[in-house]
């Protein structure tokens, strides 16, 4: 800024001469400190002047804006007046930009809305939006940019510059808000482009401010978490693993390692469990006294909501993977009481209570969701299904399909509530359901065509044949014809109206019979005679079935034989050796070697008295360790040879053990 005079009233002349360039020293001194950087003394001269001339709107202006470049957010919000629409309106941004640092984030875009909308304004409300996960509205905000002349590609460009010169590059993440809301979109490659820009632009400006490299590296850490998100999204998880593990051992940003963390747990799934949730416990952290969770380092107040939900929800399914059931209980609670409108807290909620074993909570809980926001319950309510399907509770697992709009009337869901309503025994509702679904796609005709033409042809199908079998044949009549006359259903619904109707109306059955068309090759066959013939005739090789009786006797008045059964082939018995069969009781043993005289164990091993205690070599003679004598000494183990001992002399055959001297 340069040096500023003040005007001050005309007389006394000499008097009015000394403040006016005391003033003037003072703001030429605030110039230099900004030049330099110097944020903190910035602060103080632009005090001074404000004590030299109170309510000076320049010296206040420097006051607020060095205190939020000094990260002195709460100062600066204090130095703001309550009123700004007094030539202050600039003052409201500034009150705006400092709710917004202090994550007041409803409040910050309350005191936007009550200011005139500008380029600095909308980029500011594009970031509070984001942060609040309102991605909508963030991209009208990005929409309205437009309007302003400014090219995408340069809007971001100056926003990145700017805050780079202006001494904040650790906000980066904040400039690239335009890029997230492509990925939002999932344009990823338009995306990444925005990224790869932004990273070049910000590696050019901080070099030119003699930044090492480490030191620009941990600058622009959020632009590479982000491109390494866009390249696991598009299908290359072995490069963003590789970014993600550089950020968490070489950045020292706190926001950048938190978000590489939990990608990179996100991407090793149920491997390393331990080892990731040891990597989560250092960024959860619970408090005793107040009985809550709370992200270390700050980072309650540098990640968003949605960032926030990611980590913990991803603390909660470790948890589970590693059977700590209490501790996952108590941080769900948490989570669903932090996170009273997503998604996510509610059906890990579920999971801990089926975990538990508990199906009746958890049908509870997901059942409470979707009451209570209708527009979110898509996903609670196939959870629910899933979960009461599993546990046999097919009625409210039926009930809870046919509550999701998107889905109810689709072939696929609508087959499962017919299987469903049956397995509870309701066929009424189960009929009901196949009408309702037909009704619905009748409707949807003139919005949808062909593919609402399909959809209705298949279910109408599936409606006559469920009545037809569940004897309402007037009903499956009544589909048939529609589905032949107005439908185009075809010979599959043609035959399907025959075989219905001949139940009914034998006439009106055959006159629509003579409709169908002549299968090829069957011409020349008179059915008559056909019906009036006793069969076919075995050919050889086939088989009769079992329990049926021959449609015709063989020549001989013989019954056919059954060729499928195999005559089993006798095999001779085999006899002792020596044994005549012919005079069975002439049988001569082979005479047994007399084996009493042989000696069994190792060599030289020498037979000892029976009431030889200490036969058993290397055994204890006291008793105290060895072997019993005669049991062979210390075995080597179950099935294992002994270990080199004797063996007193024994008996070969099957009588009691002997010792011969």
């Amino acid at each position: 800024m340069p040096p500023k005079g003040k005007a001050k009233p005309a007389a006394p002349a000499a008097a009015a001469a000394a403040p006016a360039v005391q003033v003037e020293d003072l703001f030429s001194a605030l110039h230099r400190h900004i030049q330099a950087f110097e944020y903190k003394q910035a602060a103080k001269v632009a005090d001074q002047v404000l004590e030299a001339v109170p309510g000076d709107e320049d010296a206040l202006r420097c006051k607020v804006v060095a205190l939020i470049k000094a990260d002195a957010i709460d100062r600066a919000l204090l130095s703001i007046p309550a009123d700004t629409t007094k030539g202050l309106q600039d003052l409201g941004f500034y009150k705006a930009y400092c709710l917004y640092r202090q994550n007041k984030l409803h409040e910050a875009l309350e005191c936007l809305e009550a200011q005139e909308k500008n380029s600095m304004h909308l980029q500011l409300e594009s970031q509070i939006l984001y942060r609040l996960g309102r991605m909508d509205v963030c991209l009208e905000s990005y929409e309205k940019l437009r309007k302003f002349k400014i090219d995408s590609l340069d809007l971001k460009t100056n926003i990145i510059a700017a805050l780079i010169s202006a001494g904040r590059a650790s906000e980066l993440r904040d400039a690239y808000n335009f890029a997230c809301s492509l990925i939002e979109k999932k344009q990823y490659s338009d995306a990444e482009q925005m990224l790869l820009s932004a990273r070049r632009i910000g590696q050019e400006t901080l070099m030119e401010d003699d930044f090492m490299d480490d030191e620009i590296e941990n600058e622009l850490a959020p632009i590479a978490v982000q491109l390494a998100y866009v390249q696991q999204l598009q299908g290359h998880p072995e490069e963003a693993l590789q970014v993600y593990s550089d950020i968490v051992n070489k950045v020292a940003d706190a926001s950048s390692i938190a978000v590489a963390t939990n990608n990179l747990i996100a991407l090793k799934g149920t491997k390393e469990v331990s080892d990731s949730l040891r990597k989560l416990d250092q960024l959860v952290k619970k408090d005793d006294t107040k009985r809550h969770f709370q992200l270390a380092n700050g980072l309650e107040f540098k990640l968003f909501a949605r960032q926030k939900e990611a980590i913990y929800s991803n603390r909660v399914l470790l948890l589970l993977q590693a059977s700590k059931l209490d501790q996952a209980q108590e941080l769900v609670y948490f989570l669903s009481s932090t996170f009273p409108e997503c998604i996510s807290p509610v059906l890990l909620q579920a999971a801990v209570f089926v975990r538990g074993k508990n199906i009746l909570k958890a049908e509870e809980v997901l059942g409470q969701f979707a009451d209570r926001l209708p527009e979110k319950a898509q996903h609670a309510l196939l959870a629910r299904a899933q979960i009461a399907a599993a546990a046999g509770h097919a009625k409210l697992a039926a009930e809870s399909l046919a509550r999701i709009p998107g889905i109810q009337h689709m072939p696929a869901t609508v087959a499962t509530i017919v299987a469903l309503r049956e397995r509870a025994g309701d066929l009424v509702g189960a009929a009901a359901a196949l009408d309702s679904a037909v009704e619905w796609w009748r409707n949807a005709m003139t919005e949808e065509g062909g593919g609402a033409a399909t959809a209705l042809a298949v279910l109408t199908h599936e409606a006559a044949s469920y009545k037809l079998g569940h004897g309402r044949e007037e009903e499956a009549a009544r589909l048939y014809e529609e589905l032949f006359t107005s439908q185009g259903g075809g010979d599959e619904a043609l035959a399907g109206l025959v075989k219905t109707v001949a139940r009914t109306d034998t006439g009106k059955a055959e006159a629509y019979e003579k409709r169908l068309r002549p299968l090829p090759g069957l011409k020349g066959i008179d059915v008559e005679s056909l019906e009036k013939t006793s069969g076919a005739k075995l050919v050889d090789g086939t088989a009769v079935p079992r329990g049926t009786k021959a449609v015709e006797e063989a020549a001989g008045g013989g019954a056919v034989k059954d060729r499928s059964r195999k005559k089993k082939r006798k095999r001779k018995p085999r006899y002792p050796k020596g044994f005549d069969p012919a005079n069975p009781e002439v049988h001569l043993s082979p005479k047994r070697k007399d084996k009493r005289h042989q000696v069994r164990g190792s060599q030289g091993a020498v037979v000892r008295e029976k009431n030889d205690a200490t036969a058993v070599a290397g055994v204890n003679p006291t008793g105290g360790s060895g072997a019993k004598p005669g049991h062979g000494g210390a075995s080597a183990g179950k099935g294992g040879a002994s270990a080199a001992s004797s063996e007193p002399a024994r008996t070969s055959g099957k009588g009691r053990k002997k010792s011969r001297s």
